[in-house]
């Protein structure tokens, strides 16, 4: 029995040694000891310091500069700046206590307007609210375009309810700022600064101070959520988005940084439901600062203007004229008696730069253009036929700009003569009445042409640059672009309303 389990045991302590050994083996066979522990990769530690702190003292010093804006319409406006938003409370009955801070719910534009006209007497004049604030102690005071639009008269509301008329100073509708000036002698106004919007971060905080629903005074905070936020609210978008609660009401009203400084003033919001979701928008101060200074001087803004129709350089447009990346801005159409067609600026051409700065996209060109004065010399560079050069243009002004420019008069229509099939492509096309270009006739809708945005009507006015007449002249500009090693062609395209886009088309292998 001693010798049965004398055996076991160094069995045992035979297994346990290959064991020990085979586990050693594989230690070192991945050249880390057995006793040695794992390193793992650290984690991501932010050093900032730990505080416990409110925006009291913010608010407190900042309140008496914010003031509401109240806004008399002797006739009805000709938007209704009350339906900027929709209500969940438009169907409370016209005696709910509720009902005064609430407008009836339209579904407009996405504007924190906040107008409140009294549906029930189309007479009375319109009334409309929002915020604003002081810039001076003489009284100058900034809100936004869209609250004082259509505006007869002006009243500022200040934070202890004292009220003051005010006049139009000026408005600026592509930025939507406007500038009101209140006169009140022996009186010095608590008045804000601008700050710099380009220090602050996505993240760092920010207070919103309005008078959201017509409740002056209400502060809410929040972070700035993102920069550089394109809205389609004109060519110079470049808003800032915070998440501080904005409602109607806060339009004009400040963004403050934490040192008491506006960094931004509260004009949109995007919210699908009609209340506060979290995204406003908000005009950086540097744009703001700019343009109020010029409001200021002469109750109007000047801008720099080059005259033309620009589109986005993609990357299919990059490959197809053989530029290095999709940056700059492509020019669509040069308008007839512009600054630029005048300088030599033509279709086609990629603006690559302004006075040496490189231009990322067309609205980095349009924001360009505008810092400069009308009457300005500027060199822009191009890339046109394979190469950069630079044209001098002298600028015009935006501001005598007639609105009502026609574009070319749209084509008469007339029945295909017979066409034909470019193929590989998926477009039949013909010639054009006129014999200026190529009209498609047709487009197969499982074509590279067809996802690419081809369509029947559309008129193919040239091919990497080289003006076309017929389908032999289109095969011939894809030819000479293949053996220039490109993998795309570039089409310009006319609509019927005569506006011109650029399309890259893959060019098929033979």
């Amino acid at each position: 029995m001693r010798n049965a389990t004398s055996t076991k045991s160094k069995r045992n302590k035979f297994f346990a040694g290959v064991l020990a050994a085979g586990v050693a083996g594989a230690a070192l066979s991945t050249g880390v000891l057995s006793n040695t522990p794992a390193v793992n990769a650290e984690p991501v530690k932010v050093e900032a310091p730990q505080q416990n702190f409110g925006f009291a003292d913010v608010v407190s010093q900042v309140s008496p500069a914010v003031v509401s804006v109240r806004v008399t319409q002797a006739d009805e406006p000709s938007m209704d700046l009350s339906g900027d938003m929709a209500s969940p409370f438009g169907n409370l009955p016209d005696d709910h206590p509720l009902r005064r801070f609430f407008g009836t719910p339209d579904g407009g534009p996405q504007m924190p307007r906040g107008l409140n006209p009294d549906r029930r007497d189309r007479d009375r004049p319109s009334i409309g609210q929002g915020s604003g604030f002081f810039i001076s102690d003489d009284g100058y005071v900034v809100t936004n375009n869209h609250v004082v639009a259509n505006g007869s008269t002006y009243t500022v509301v200040m934070d202890d309810g004292k009220e003051y008329t005010a006049k139009l100073i000026g408005t600026d509708e592509r930025t939507d700022l406007a500038l009101l000036k209140v006169d009140a002698d022996n009186t010095k106004f608590t008045y804000v600064e601008f700050g710099d919007d380009n220090a602050v971060r996505v993240g760092d905080w920010v207070v919103a101070v309005g008078n959201p629903f017509g409740l002056g005074g209400s502060v809410t905070a929040g972070i700035i959520s993102a920069r550089g936020r394109d809205i389609g609210a004109g060519p110079y978008d470049d808003f800032l988005q915070i998440d501080a609660a904005v409602n109607r009401g806060n339009s004009g009203g400040p963004a403050f940084g934490l040192d008491g400084k506006v960094i931004g003033v509260n004009t949109a919001i995007f919210s699908p439901s009609g209340g506060n979701v979290g995204i406003a928008f908000a005009i950086p101060a540097s744009v703001a600062k700019d343009v109020v200074a010029s409001l200021r001087d002469d109750g109007t803004v000047e801008r720099g203007w080059l005259g033309v129709q620009i589109g986005e350089v993609s990357e299919d447009i990059a490959e197809a004229l053989g530029l290095a990346s999709a940056k700059g801005a492509i020019v669509t159409l040069p308008d007839t008696e512009t600054p630029a067609s005048k300088a030599g600026i033509e279709t086609g051409d990629v603006i690559t730069g302004v006075d040496g700065q490189a231009v990322e996209s067309p609205r980095d060109l349009a924001r360009m253009i505008a810092d400069y004065n009308p009457g300005a010399t500027v060199e822009i560079a191009v890339f046109r036929d394979g190469k950069s050069e630079t044209i001098d243009v002298k600028l015009g002004n935006l501001s005598s700009l007639d609105e009502a420019a026609s574009l070319d008069a749209p084509r008469t229509g007339g029945s295909p003569v017979d066409p034909s099939a470019l193929d590989g492509y998926g477009m039949t096309v013909m010639p054009s009445e006129d014999g200026a270009g190529v009209v498609v006739t047709d487009v197969d809708p499982d074509s590279s042409a067809a996802e690419k945005g081809f369509s029947a009507g559309d008129t193919i006015v040239a091919v990497n640059g080289a003006d076309v007449s017929s389908q032999e002249d289109i095969r011939t500009a894809i030819e000479t672009a293949a053996e220039n090693g490109r993998r795309a062609a570039l089409f310009q395209l006319k609509n019927a309303d005569g506006e011109n886009r650029f399309v890259a088309l893959p060019i098929e292998k033979s």
